[in-house]
Formats: C-alpha cells, sequence, structure tokens
C-alpha cells in the first residue's frame, strides 16, 4: 500500500509532452556523479525551453527562466535520489519531465534505505504542515552553524520559495522485490 505525503497527483491525460532518464546510481563513485547529474539538468532546462519559442524580449526572458528552474529542480531531484539511493537494492534512479498548459511536473524515482525511511517521512510531515518561511530561515541558519549543506533540506525548500514549487511524495513496495521501498518526489511548478 503506497503512502503519499504532500500533493501527489498521477492524472497525466492532458500533458503534451515528456521526457523521461535513467540513470544508474552504482556506475560511478557519487563525487564524478555530480558533474553527471549537472549536465543531464541542464541538458533537461536546454530541452524543455525549446517549447517556449518567441523573439521578444518577454518571451526570451520567459525561456531564461524557465531553463533556470528546470535545470535547478532537476539537479535537485537527481542529487537527492542519486545520493540517498539503495546502491544494493540494484534499482535506476528515473528522472522525468512533463509538460503540461500550465505547469510543468517532475518525477524523480529511486529506491530507498529502510533504515532511512522513517526519518524521511518525519522530514516530509514537517515540510508539509509547518511555516516555510519559517522553516527555511532555520534550515539556512543550521547549515551555515554546521557548513553542512549535505542534508540541509534546502532544496526542497527553495523550490517552494523560489518558484512557488508544489511538492509530493509516493512511497511504495517494489513490484519486483516486496523488500525494496521505492519513492517517487513530485515537483510541480506553475508556468
Amino acid at each position: 500500500m503506497a503512502q503519499i505525503f504532500g500533493e501527489f497527483t498521477e492524472d497525466f491525460s492532458e500533458r503534451s509532452e515528456f521526457l523521461v532518464l535513467g540513470f544508474s546510481p552504482s556506475s560511478l563513485p557519487i563525487q564524478l556523479r555530480w558533474k553527471t547529474n549537472g549536465l543531464s539538468a541542464d541538458f533537461l532546462g536546454d530541452y524543455v525551453k525549446n517549447f517556449f519559442p518567441g523573439d521578444t524580449s518577454a518571451a526570451l526572458n520567459k525561456q531564461t527562466e524557465i531553463r533556470s528552474a528546470v535545470s535547478f529542480v532537476a539537479n535537485e531531484l537527481l542529487e537527492n535520489a542519486m545520493k540517498y539511493s539503495d546502491k544494493t537494492a540494484g534499482q535506476p534512479v528515473n528522472l522525468e519531465v512533463h509538460l503540461f498548459s500550465d505547469r510543468l511536473i517532475f518525477l524523480s524515482k529511486n529506491s530507498v534505505h529502510q533504515d532511512a525511511i522513517a526519518n524521511f517521512q518525519s522530514y516530509l510531515q514537517e515540510l508539509t504542515t509547518s511555516d516555510i518561511g519559517e522553516m527555511y530561515i532555520n534550515q539556512v541558519e543550521k547549515s551555515v552553524d554546521n557548513d553542512n549543506e549535505s542534508s540541509s533540506g534546502l532544496g526542497y525548500l527553495t523550490m517552494i520559495m523560489d518558484y512557488e514549487a508544489v511538492l509530493g511524495w509516493k512511497f511504495e513496495q517494489s513490484p519486483n522485490n516486496i523488500d525494496i521501498v521505492m519513492v517517487t518526489t513530485m515537483i510541480q511548478l506553475p508556468i
């Protein structure tokens, strides 16, 4: 049985275009993976911006804004999925972007360590019920004090604060192995 946090939809009937990328989280050490994550995120930004053509200043600004937002969100999703993926599960990491008339939807799907689920879900509960502005300020202060952003949670908060993103998560057992838990992260960006 799936557990849902935040706003999560599976209705993709009105999408116009989509792109799905797959990655092997164990093919490279995580330090080498950061560069490929950035390249993949920039590719998605360049891909999506082409669906917003125009040669006016306003249209070019919109393209730049969309490219930047897509690159940021895609990079955050890939970094989180790679960092927290259960490498022993042998499951790929998938990243998808779906274009709708009024929004973009990103999905990242990865396995997650059984030991990490409770803490992650506790964080998601806080994220979906707390004052985001206050939580953002607290997280920034913590990351400065600890000088460690590796698990700060600032990526999700920045998506909400800077891009008006709507976030959701779905936890479910892998259809191939009931001992493996998969998490799908959904980010909806208005356009």
